[in-house]
């Protein structure tokens, strides 16, 4: 498996809106934060090269490319904007049926590289909730650790689930 991350490119965003955001109800959009109920991009105003887009050549969000194929996007961002020492990442893969592949683990590792490299950040973290254990078992198979367990904060499907936070320090994650 050859697998890259790269900075989305003007000429990718039909591409990349085909990928992620074509159909509203895929299976992704039910693990991805469902609660809260997020509008996926319109297509025009997507790929309106005259408009602003936060996606393209962002170095906080890559798209994964996986022998030369788009299936996900791996992103971060700081809780305590504008201070920027508090960084937390995601990840999606959008083509179901690239999960259970190997694909999230290998693109969330070197995503973790390259963003120890890019700050000089003690940690990152990474925020998910109690119904999304392939994102737990994903943050545990890197060894992040379990940091917080915010107790029925997440509703969803007429239940409240748990907001879950993982996180890993440099000094771990080097060794």
């Amino acid at each position: 498996m050859n697998l890259q991350l790269k900075e989305l490119e003007r000429n990718e965003l039909l591409d990349f809106w085909n990928l992620a955001f074509s159909k509203p109800d895929a299976e992704w959009t039910k693990w991805n934060g469902p609660y809260f109920h997020d509008k996926l991009p319109e297509k025009q105003k997507f790929i309106d090269l005259d408009l602003e887009n936060s996606y393209v050549q962002n170095p906080m969000r890559k798209i994964i490319w996986v022998d030369n194929i788009m299936v996900g996007m791996v992103s971060a961002h700081y809780e305590d904007e504008p201070l920027k020492q508090w960084l937390d990442v995601g990840i999606v893969i959008y083509k179901q049926d690239s999960w259970h592949h190997g694909i999230g683990k290998t693109a969330l590792k070197q995503w973790i590289n390259e963003l120890f490299e890019m700050t000089p950040l003690p940690h990152i973290g990474l925020t998910t909730w109690s119904g999304n254990y392939r994102m737990i078992a994903l943050a545990e198979s890197l060894s992040l650790k379990k940091e917080a367990e915010i107790r029925q904060v997440r509703f969803w499907q007429n239940k409240y689930w748990d907001s879950v936070k993982y996180g890993v320090l440099r000094s771990e994650w080097m060794q």
